[in-house]
């Protein structure tokens, strides 16, 4: 069985935040984690935000159906708004906010690529 993987497209005024993992088959990716036992899709994107980025978010619709990192990991992804703070560079080589126009898939990560497509359909 898979282990669900939570990313987190946050959209603010229009534009989604993006976090960068540096490495060789690096690139763009919606920041998120690994969902805990116990937890639900939307418990996890809430905890793994609050630890990667310090923000409080409100988890909203569904980008679509997961993808498949590995045959161990599958990646959910999901729009949330931000409801206090603002992010803060932990885990990551660099943050940036992308308007839907700048949002070009080949700079993302694999898994991450159909999820930045329904992005740029739905806005």
């Amino acid at each position: 069985m898979q282990q669900i993987v939570v990313g987190v497209a946050v959209v603010r005024d229009g534009l989604v935040l993006a976090a960068y993992r540096p490495g060789p088959e690096g690139g763009w990716e919606f920041p998120g984690g690994k969902v805990e036992p116990g937890e639900t899709d939307e418990q996890a994107a809430v905890r793994e935000i609050r630890e990667e980025l310090d923000l409080e978010i409100k988890v909203g619709e569904s980008l679509g159906p997961g993808e498949d990192i590995s045959e161990a990991f599958r990646l959910h992804v999901y729009r949330a708004v931000i409801v206090a703070g603002d992010p803060v560079l932990r885990e990551h080589s660099e943050l940036r906010w992308f308007a839907p126009e700048e949002l070009d898939e080949s700079d993302w990560l694999v898994a991450d690529r159909p999820f930045v497509r329904a992005l740029r359909t739905r806005r």
